[in-house]
């Protein structure tokens, strides 16, 4: 229990052992939270719960502090399990009390839960007047799911914000201007690149529509990591600045290998691209995280991937990093492709129509060497990295 603001206090959950998300989707290499709410006004709110496996000792927690049978309303901003997860167990113990959400939100509480309970729809600029603070409902759907709604607590200037503007980050403090600041935004940027990057557009809409609505902001408390006191519109312009074709103007070489070849090519290309002054990342798709692969090409402007052909296709490794690649709908990046094979060597042309359909520009033919790469073939793959280079100057 940590009072983030008078009236408004943090009965979340720090997650400081998980390592994994989504089922085994996303890696959270610092822990997480579960950021949960109590407004203590005239009328206590509860705004989201915790994950399901935390529901006993939440609830519990709650009781003891604020007593469940004096919490007169429950805002659920998104049904997903690490938000609604304690739902069910606490509502065996205050069944009849009144749940906001969004109209989406209603149907698919009904779906997750299979209860008859008292489901509130609520739509943009809804309100529910506590006693000196209100709340007022700002849907945002896609963000990341069909429900997801953001809670602005006027009379605090506190904005609830969901999944928006949130990291996979547990930390001793509270804060943004309390922890280290490289450490926030990567776990930030990573959360965007691996999560929010299908809803680009839609992102943009809802930041200039929350700009129109001239809320003062002095808080914006997500559902997941940090909290954002220290200019907290910081994140608002570079949820803005992400979600516009975002790119760092590197590159970055994702490849995986069977004997070596490939690194070989991989290795080569990348100094071709160095010495015309590109920087360049080269990163071993077998070997790496894979939410940090899509992070580097979330940054990168250009993408370069390679593989051994294998079977007639391309390693397995390779075709998981495309098929999220593929998912997350990156636009504006140019691409190629490279590869070493053996006696069929299709792998090179599989790789460049995956990336086709991911929205990745080609914008040379592929780099393939039959088994071992020679010297003469080595200079060749630093004449392909050099050519990259003259692409991405000639794309920006």
């Amino acid at each position: 229990m940590f009072q983030i603001k008078d009236k408004i206090y943090w009965v979340g959950i720090k997650d400081w052992e998980l390592r994994r998300f989504h089922g085994d989707e996303y890696s959270t290499h610092r822990g997480s939270t579960y950021n949960s709410y109590l407004i203590k006004d005239q009328k206590i709110a509860l705004v989201d719960t915790v994950w399901t496996p935390f529901h006993m000792e939440y609830v519990e927690e709650l009781d003891k502090k604020y007593g469940l049978k004096n919490i007169e309303l429950i805002v659920i901003q998104h049904c997903e399990q690490d938000h609604a997860g304690s739902l069910a167990y606490l509502m065996d113990k205050i069944p009849n009390i009144p749940i906001y959400c969004t109209k989406k939100g209603s149907e698919m509480i009904r779906k997750h839960f299979h209860k008859d309970w008292n489901l509130i729809p609520v739509k943009t600029g809804d309100s529910v007047d506590l006693g000196e603070m209100k709340l007022i409902f700002i849907e945002a759907p896609m963000l990341h799911w069909p429900d997801t709604m953001m809670t602005y607590v006027q009379g605090a200037n506190v904005l609830l914000s969901n999944d928006p503007f949130g990291q996979h980050f547990a930390s001793p403090h509270f804060y943004n201007d309390q922890v280290d600041q490289g450490e926030l935004y990567q776990e930030a940027l990573k959360y965007y690149a691996n999560i929010i990057t299908p809803f680009n557009k839609l992102v943009k809409g809802k930041i200039k529509e929350l700009k129109s609505l001239n809320l003062p902001i002095d808080i914006i408390a997500p559902s997941h990591g940090i909290i954002w006191r220290d200019n907290p519109m910081q994140i608002v312009e570079k949820y803005d600045q992400w979600a516009s074709n975002y790119h760092e103007g590197s590159v970055v070489i994702l490849y995986d290998t069977m004997w070596g070849a490939t690194k070989r090519m991989a290795l080569a290309i990348a100094k071709g691209l160095e010495e015309a002054g590109i920087p360049t990342r080269v990163l071993n798709i077998a070997k790496s995280d894979k939410n940090d692969l899509i992070t580097e090409v979330f940054k990168a402007q250009g993408v370069i991937i390679g593989s051994s052909t294998v079977n007639n296709g391309i390693l397995s490794s390779g075709a998981a990093i495309l098929e999220m690649i593929k998912g997350l709908k990156f636009k504006g990046k140019i691409g190629a492709a490279f590869g070493s094979y053996g006696w069929s060597g299709e792998g090179v042309k599989i790789i460049e129509e995956w990336m086709k359909e991911s929205g990745i520009k080609i914008v040379q033919d592929g780099k393939r060497v039959a088994y071992e790469p020679t010297a003469d073939e080595i200079l060749e793959c630093e004449e392909f990295g050099r050519d990259f280079s003259i692409k991405l100057n000639t794309n920006e």
